[in-house]
């Protein structure tokens, strides 16, 4: 598995030096991802939606019941019937309680379409203005006098990169050849 991560991490590392020289990419993938957060968006503000109609419907059905308990309880309280009016009463407290409760969670579903519609917006913003450095990334390179120079200029950048790393190389090993005789001599002195 070692391996396998290694490559894995080898070649994201390539692709993210690829996409970091070629900022259009960059850019692409930024409105793709931007593209997809407004979906989730979408996805989101019709749950939430849903949500909020839903509790709606639920108040509404509680505030029916809520008027039904109510005026039960005045029946029960004009014949004289204590312990159902006491019921009644205690039923129509309890569909109170039940109401607020499922008015809190409508609450916070609106407070949440409008929190999602706000990002929505934010998202929009940015990918207009991702979009705008596109075009003007596509203007730019399309007006560029000779592709055969930028391939030439590639080339002289890759063979001075891999010079350097030659260089390097060799100073590498000069100094680890240098470390080796001094670990030989120490060996020897003792």
């Amino acid at each position: 598995m070692g391996v396998l991560e290694d490559i894995a991490r080898f070649l994201e590392t390539r692709v993210e030096e690829f996409i970091r020289n070629n900022p259009q990419l960059e850019l692409q993938l930024l409105d793709d991802q931007l593209q997809q957060q407004e979906e989730e968006i979408l996805k989101l503000l019709v749950e939430y939606g849903k949500q909020e109609k839903q509790f709606q419907d639920q108040i509404l059905a509680i505030a029916e019941d809520v008027k039904l308990w109510h005026e039960r309880a005045k029946k029960a309280e004009s014949a004289g019937m204590k312990d159902l009016q006491q019921g009644a009463l205690e039923r129509e407290a309890s569909l109170l309680r039940q109401g607020n409760q499922v008015w809190a969670q409508m609450e916070l579903a609106k407070q949440r379409l409008k929190q999602t519609q706000e990002l929505q917006a934010q998202v929009k913003q940015r990918r207009r203005e991702v979009q705008a450095k596109i075009a003007q990334a596509h203007a730019q390179s399309s007006t560029t006098p000779n592709p055969t120079q930028s391939a030439f200029d590639w080339e002289r950048f890759n063979a001075s990169r891999f010079n350097q790393f030659d260089e390097l190389d060799a100073k590498f090993r000069q100094w680890e050849t240098e470390e080796e005789l001094h670990r030989m001599k120490r060996k020897m002195g003792r």
